[in-house]
Formats: C-alpha cells, sequence, structure tokens
C-alpha cells in the first residue's frame, strides 16, 4: 500500500479527481498532514467520514516508531527510527541561537564507506523512500515545536544523498513546498561524498538549495585515505562539478573537512586548498574527529586545530571549527545507530505519531 507521504501534492490531487473527490481537498490533507501534525487520518476532522475511510483503505499512514531518544546537555536531540523491516535510521534536531536544524538520513547504512563514520561500518542495506525521510522531517518539526520551529534541513545523516537521488529530490519539493513543510530551498542543505555526475544533475534542478561537499582531503592522495569515493571520482573531477554547481547557481558551496592528525592536518594541506579553491565562492566547515572504534585516527589539540584554521586564513581561506554537537549522546552521524547495533544503549521502543 502507497504511503501518503511518498506522494507529490500534484499526485495525491491526482488521486483525489481518479475517486470523484474535489481537488482542493487536496490542500485540506496536506494542511493536516504537514501543518497540523495529523497522526491519522481520523484526526483529518474538517474531511468527511467517508473520504476518511476511503483515504485509510487506499494509503498508508504509519506512526513513526522511536527504538532510541537521547538528548544532550546542549539541547540537540537525536531519534532512532525503527523501520517496517527492523531496520534504524537516525535523524537528529539541532537547536541553536539562530535557527533549528533537522538533521535527515537517506539510506540504511551507506556503501562508500569512509574510512572515518559510523554510519557505513555496518554497510548498506536499501535505500529510503520519500515516506520514509517525509516521516523524519515531519517528526523532527513536531518535536521542536511553535516556539522554536524548525527552519532548516540538511541531508547529513545516515547515506549518501546523491546515492538515492530521485527519492532526496522528491523530498526536497515536498519539503519546499508552501503546500507541504514549507522552508525555502536556501535553507535545505544537501551533504554528499562527491558524486560528480548527481552534482551536475542537482546544478540542472531549479532549485537554490545550498550544496556541502564531504571533502576530507586536499590532494588525491590525502583523499583517497578516507574516501573510497575518491577512486572513481578523484578530486580535480570533483572540483570541476563544483565549479559548475556555483556557476549555475551562484551560491558559495560548503567544504567539510574533518580535522585528523597526519590525515587532514599537515603542513602542506592550507597551500594545496588554496590552489584548489581558486576561484571558487566558498568556505571550510573543519570538523574535529568524533573517535569510531573501528578506525585508528588521532584528533589535533585544540590548540593545533586553531593553528591549523589560521594558516588556511592566511592562504584566503574562510574556515570555522564547527564544535561537535550532542557529543554525550552518540550525536555525530551513524553512532546512535551502531551503538544500538552494537548493544551499547537501551532499547527503548515508543511509538509515536
Amino acid at each position: 500500500m502507497k504511503d501518503i507521504r511518498d506522494l507529490s501534492f500534484e499526485e495525491f490531487s491526482a488521486y483525489l479527481t481518479s475517486i470523484g473527490e474535489k481537488p482542493f481537498r487536496a490542500g485540506q490533507v496536506f494542511e493536516w498532514l504537514y501543518k497540523k501534525d495529523a497522526a491519522a487520518f481520523e484526526d483529518m476532522t474538517t474531511l468527511s467520514q467517508p473520504l476518511r475511510s476511503r483515504l485509510k483503505n487506499d494509503l498508508g499512514f504509519a506512526p513513526a516508531v522511536i527504538a532510541d531518544q537521547q538528548r544532550s546537555e546542549d539541547g540537540t536531540t537525536k531519534f532512532l527510527f525503527e523501520l517496517f523491516d527492523g531496520q534504524h535510521v537516525e535523524a537528529v534536531l539541532i537547536p541553536t541561537a539562530t535557527r533549528t536544524t533537522a538533521c535527515i538520513s537517506t539510506q540504511v547504512g551507506c556503501k562508500f564507506g569512509c574510512r572515518f563514520c559510523a554510519s557505513g561500518v555496518a554497510g548498506w542495506k536499501r535505500n529510503l523512500s520519500t515516506a520514509e525521510i517525509m516521516t523524519q522531517a515531519l517528526y523532527v518539526k513536531h518535536a521542536a515545536g511553535k516556539k522554536r520551529p524548525l527552519s532548516h534541513i540538511v541531508f547529513m545523516g545516515i547515506g549518501e544523498p546523491m546515492d538515492n537521488y530521485d527519492v532526496l529530490l522528491k523530498s526536497i519539493h515536498l519539503i519546499n513546498s508552501d503546500k507541504a513543510v514549507n522552508i525555502a530551498a536556501r535553507r535545505i542543505t544537501v551533504s554528499t561524498s562527491g558524486v560528480v555526475p548527481k552534482i551536475l544533475k542537482l546544478a540542472e534542478q531549479n532549485l537554490q538549495i545550498e550544496l556541502a561537499i564531504s571533502l576530507h582531503g586536499y590532494d588525491d592522495p590525502s583523499r583517497d585515505v578516507l574516501m573510497p569515493v575518491n577512486k572513481k571520482y578523484p578530486i580535480e573531477e570533483l572540483m570541476e562539478a563544483c565549479r559548475a554547481y556555483e556557476a549555475s547557481k551562484r551560491r558559495q558551496i560548503t567544504f567539510e573537512y574533518i580535522l585528523i592528525k597526519g590525515v587532514t592536518v599537515t603542513p602542506e594541506a592550507p597551500a594545496a586548498l588554496k590552489k584548489l579553491f581558486k576561484g571558487l565562492l566558498c568556505k571550510m566547515n573543519l570538523i574535529p574527529y568524533n573517535p569510531v572504534e573501528e578506525y585508528p585516527h588521532q584528533c589535533p589539540s585544540h590548540a593545533e586545530m586553531l593553528a591549523f584554521r589560521s594558516e588556511l586564513e592566511k592562504a584566503g581561506i574562510h574556515a570555522t571549527i564547527r564544535m561537535p554537537r550532542g557529543k554525550d549522546v552518540n550525536a555525530a552521524c551513524g553512532q546512535l545507530r551502531h551503538a544500538h547495533q552494537s548493544g551499547q544503549t537501551n532499547f527503548d521502543k515508543n511509538v509515536s505519531g
């Protein structure tokens, strides 16, 4: 049975027409679904009882199942969702003084095996559906509440978003639509490890969304240590795609750069990055390495990180050290799921709308 959250507004309108309902009902249903936090068709009280019964008969609308939920001292909250087949994915609510962000997953596990990330340790299982992505967004939106409403979406959770491109794009359109979640395109960020063909494909879309690149290296040898995708799409090819995206959107690109002693933090890195970024509108997020048991990397000291950022600034590169949020609740990508699979966290299932 098709889940209603798999349908675009146009698809749902077409369905209503096919069953003899007036098209304006689509707006009513989407308002209940995306703006009023309805948890079931029965809650949509402005609809007739026969229509509610027909929707329930024809379409799925399963509640979110939360396998674990952890809240950090800094307000970051991580949710572990249990899916229909027993698999798990994470979403994170990240509040700051100026914004409230949902970090969303797009796959169960990850094929790309970045050698610092917990998301891919257990391998890839499957892609998420549009409904499974929208369930995360709606749950986090509800959790954020009305005092500090959800303002930003980042596709930086478990999985490689560009590897589930069609579903990603459909989800973005729903999140952006004024009929649905209604978050501006410029407040939606897609992060990729560097899937060049899909970056170029996304550049062709009429969407002013933000692009974040998981760079994690300053040349092919350094990037090869951490990023297996670099073998298929070497760093120069990736940078050409970034230039094409920036030229198409006229938007700054963010380069995520993990700080690992002796791998990404080296004396030659700043000059190499300066050459790499020449003529490109961009900034860098420097991310202190968050230890994962399977990888024997070492995070630089705070003084070493500050010195590295200083060298980047001298090279003309705008860089910010992104201090970890929710470190006390396994909030780094894939860590809560990994801990759950390893039996290192309590399994307290809660069913919630």
